[in-house]
């Protein structure tokens, strides 16, 4: 159950270009997946419990259809998950191609006084397999990780709680993927700095930007 106030776009994003490390397709993303949620997962941000992906005939676009595969007992780099994943493409479209790879699970976040939480979907992983090569995107769209929390108020506590155990598994899963992360888009939620999440200029009265009229 979710306890806390989740925003409709990131807060802050990053975005790795690994055409020159990794292999294009299917069998490549889902090991990309693997290593990426193994590191997640270490920092207690991800427990992968299933797959989403959508599918996309070539020269055509998008078919409509998402699927789900529960991996909470499969392993992302088993090597007959490529064939599962191939085995639930719509009847309807025998020429479909997977898009993008979302790996869905809970992590932890800690409170204030240091008790930890449970949080659906705390972290967003999603990887390409685009035949030109696989992407990776890591999105928070939770505000623990921000100086700020939605309405404006400083939680220092929470924030230094949270924001270096994110900074830390950035750091690692670049080091992992061998290749430094570009920053997202900004949107009004907040946007990716380094390896963290920007803070706003402070109003006169200590209070940053109130951001509940978007929730």
């Amino acid at each position: 159950m979710s306890t806390l106030m989740r925003a409709p776009r990131p807060c802050g994003s990053w975005f790795w270009d690994l055409s020159d490390v990794d292999e294009p397709g299917l069998t490549s993303a889902l090991s990309i997946a693997a290593r990426m949620a193994e590191v997640l997962k270490k920092f207690d941000l991800l427990t992968p419990v299933r797959l989403e992906y959508g599918w996309y005939v070539l020269d055509a676009g998008s078919t409509g259809v998402t699927s789900s595969l529960l991996v909470a007992t499969t392993p992302l780099n088993d090597p007959k998950l490529p064939e599962r994943v191939l085995g639930s493409r719509p009847f309807a479209f025998p020429d479909a191609e997977v898009d993008d790879l979302k790996v869905i699970g809970s992590g932890s976040w800690i409170t204030a006084e240091g008790a930890a939480r449970t949080e659906p979907r705390l972290i967003e992983l999603a990887v390409s397999p685009d035949p030109l090569g696989p992407t990776a995107e890591v999105a928070v769209h939770h505000d623990v990780w921000s100086w700020f929390d939605f309405s404006g108020h400083p939680h220092p506590e929470v924030y230094n709680r949270n924001a270096p155990r994110l900074a830390d598994a950035l750091r690692e899963l670049t080091a992992v993927l061998g290749v430094r992360p570009e920053s997202g888009d900004p949107t009004y939620f907040g946007h990716a700095v380094e390896y963290g999440i920007s803070t706003p200029d402070v109003y006169e009265d200590g209070l940053g930007p109130d951001l509940t009229d978007k929730l």
